[in-house]
């Protein structure tokens, strides 16, 4: 099943990739201002790189200095990518990991725009599984991550990669979506609510737990009191065969192979289905956008 979640992740989020949604749309802004993203950064950085997906800022409380190395886990168009490379500086490094090759051309194109016509040296993207990281271990002083790790089938296998990867005294800055209470069944069983990012969270405390586990210390996770309902205003946002992607046979077509429909055989309803689910329900109610601190003994 587990191949299952990420083979439908993949197609959907690289159907996103190529949806044209940015931050020349007011809606994707919106998202983006919700979540804690002011207007200088925003415009700081290739429109196309926000595409109204995140659940947080983890810019904001990562406390980035020059010369660090930063590793963003799931990092779409590079948003958080940029806006910590500017944080780095030149001697330091941003380093973008995505599952998705269309999310990784996305970036890599938008790190061209960025550059002025050439890709920043202290900027890197690479296409691998945040539970498989293509680094050495000791190398980062802080991982961040934004609204990734709730759609991951192994969270604890993340979380050991990240304390494999981080310096002693390294630390975690990130976004991500929690649960407050158990979700209704119809929720929690429904894999569209699963890429929306609701129904692949873990309880809080399961999530600290998982971290002390695995050797951090000071794990602090902290409900911002996000209103999540904010995503349904993103037109168009949670459908995987956009018009641009609808002629693309590897979103759009078969199955599994476990015979779970891929995107296109939950079609017409997948295209209103996380909708139809937040007016249904208050995802509020036992869901949260948390900020998650933790950090790696020396």
């Amino acid at each position: 099943m587990s191949n299952d979640i990420e083979k439908i992740v993949q197609s959907r989020y690289g159907a996103v990739a190529e949806s044209g949604l940015s931050s020349d749309r007011n809606d994707v802004r919106q998202v983006a201002a919700a979540f804690g993203y002011s207007e200088a950064e925003l415009r700081s950085i290739p429109a196309e790189a926000n595409m109204g997906l995140s659940c947080g800022n983890p810019i904001a409380a990562a406390s980035l200095k020059p010369g660090e190395v930063v590793v963003d886990l799931g990092s779409g168009g590079g948003l958080d990518v940029f806006l910590a490379a500017q944080k780095v500086g030149p001697t330091g490094s941003a380093i973008g990991i995505d599952m998705t090759k269309e999310m990784i051309e996305l970036a890599r194109r938008n790190a061209i725009k960025a550059g002025g016509g050439t890709s920043p040296a202290n900027v890197k993207f690479h296409l691998a599984m945040i539970d498989d990281l293509p680094l050495e271990a000791d190398s980062v002083d802080c991982v961040i991550s934004n609204c990734v790790i709730n759609l991951t089938p192994d969270k604890h296998a993340v979380f050991r990669e990240m304390a494999r990867v981080l310096k002693p005294g390294g630390r975690l800055a990130i976004s991500d979506i929690a649960l407050k209470k158990a979700m209704p069944p119809e929720v929690g069983r429904d894999i569209l609510a699963y890429v929306g990012c609701v129904a692949g969270a873990i309880p809080i405390t399961e999530y600290k737990q998982g971290l002390i586990d695995v050797g951090f210390s000071a794990v602090e996770i902290i409900d911002t009191g996000a209103d999540l309902s904010v995503y349904a205003k993103i037109e168009g946002q949670s459908v995987c065969c956009t018009p641009r992607a609808e002629s693309r046979s590897g979103c759009c077509a078969g199955t599994t192979g476990s015979g779970l429909p891929v995107l296109s055989e939950l079609q017409p309803e997948f295209h209103h289905r996380l909708a139809d689910l937040l007016q249904k329900y208050d995802v509020n109610d036992f869901a949260a956008s948390v900020k998650v601190f933790a950090v790696k003994p020396r």
